[in-house]
């Protein structure tokens, strides 16, 4: 849990990803309008930790590919309604101009003509739809949520979904409850209902890991991403060594530029951890190609 605001790092920073790593998707990357990420920015430094890189979507994604990474994600949510259209056509429009940042879609669960805010996102070219039920406040099991996983049934889409506990803030910087909407019985709902539409959850799952590990392991629908839990920073108990984790579900992601670390640092610790050459490649680039249909 994270009770307070929590310190920068300042740690070293390389310029390029370790030469005995293979190609790296970073699946994990928020990219926003500058007046959006400038709120998101002030948040975390009132609830959360200092952010590092504090630059424009362009530069972010710029930053990342000039020090090797082969491919970026683009993820955003939808705070409030009204606004995911505005959202979906910013991110479009980044991915027209850099071929290596693939872009999902948002929309508010529950907002009028979610549906065709979807369905439209997908014709401009985004890929899956990025919810965040922290910031969003819905319930897995609502028909808000069904209503989206339809639209993603239907179109053959992902769902990126931050569902896990933590972060819970004891300031109630959440219009909700993360502990009472973030269940993991909850998204089996979703994984066991919608068998064909992949799901990720970021940041492994925090703090369900064993929960999540058993259901990747009973559902080839599910995948998770590694967020920030590899960084030693969070303050995380009970968190499985990486290689317990079914490796070919497992992608890599940084929760890039919020972070108050170097962008390379969880790199850097997974290129310690002694995993065999396959398995690198299934976490570092592969699984995350099969999620989103990347051609690298």
């Amino acid at each position: 849990m994270v009770d307070m605001s929590l310190p920068a790092l300042n740690d070293s920073e390389g310029d390029a990803i370790p030469d005995s790593l293979p190609s790296v998707v970073d699946a994990h990357v928020h990219l926003f309008p500058d007046g959006i990420f400038g709120a998101i920015r002030q948040w975390f430094d009132q609830y959360g930790w200092p952010v590092r890189y504090r630059m424009s979507s362009e530069e972010l994604v710029r930053f990342l590919l000039g020090r090797g990474i082969e491919h970026v994600v683009g993820l955003h949510y939808a705070h409030k309604p009204g606004i995911a259209r505005n959202l979906n056509e910013y991110m479009a429009g980044l991915v027209r101009n850099f071929p290596k940042l693939t872009g999902t879609a948002t929309v508010f669960p529950g907002e009028p003509d979610a549906r065709a805010i979807l369905e439209d996102a997908f014709s401009l070219g985004l890929k899956g739809v990025k919810l965040h039920a922290h910031v969003q406040g819905f319930r897995m099991d609502s028909r808000a949520m069904f209503e989206i996983c339809e639209v993603c049934d239907a179109h053959g889409q992902p769902l990126v979904m931050h569902v896990g506990r933590e972060p819970k803030n004891p300031h109630f910087a959440y219009p909700v409850d993360p502990y009472l909407v973030c269940r993991s019985d909850h998204l089996e709902e979703i994984l066991r209902s919608y068998p064909r539409i992949k799901v990720c959850v970021p940041h492994l799952g925090a703090d369900e890991f064993a929960a999540y590990q058993g259901l990747l392991e009973k559902y080839d629908n599910l995948w998770v991403d590694t967020a920030m839990m590899l960084a030693e920073y969070l303050p995380v108990q009970d968190l499985p060594r990486l290689v317990e984790f079914r490796p070919e579900r497992v992608m890599y992601g940084t929760d890039f530029p919020q972070i108050p670390y170097a962008w390379d640092r969880e790199l850097k610790k997974i290129g310690r951890l002694g995993l065999t050459e396959d398995r690198l490649a299934l976490i570092l680039n592969q699984n995350a190609c099969d999620f989103f249909s990347i051609s690298l």
